[in-house]
């Protein structure tokens, strides 16, 4: 009997620490998928966070991405390039 309990809970830890990085990898997956239609409707950038901009200012089969790329005194300084669509619209 000690043997099972022993591989029972190998299997609790192995499934609570696979519950963990599921909860921990939840906001960065949710931050990756925000859009917006303008670049003026972003506020509050932080350094790191990408936000997909549909304003039709990238050529056919592209979108633009803002990135806050570093800090500076005035704030978080904005990368702009334009990245492949990876659905159609």
């Amino acid at each position: 009997m000690p043997r099972n309990r022993n591989v029972l809970h190998l299997v609790h830890r192995a499934l609570f620490g696979a519950l963990a990085l599921m909860v921990a990898t939840l906001p960065a997956a949710a931050q990756q998928a925000q859009a917006v239609s303008h670049e003026r409707d972003i506020v509050d950038l932080r350094v790191g966070q990408r936000v997909l901009v549909d304003d039709g200012t990238c050529p056919a089969g592209k979108i633009k991405q803002v990135t806050g790329s570093q800090l500076n005194q005035t704030g978080v300084v904005r990368t702009i390039t334009c990245v492949p669509r990876l659905s159609r619209k």
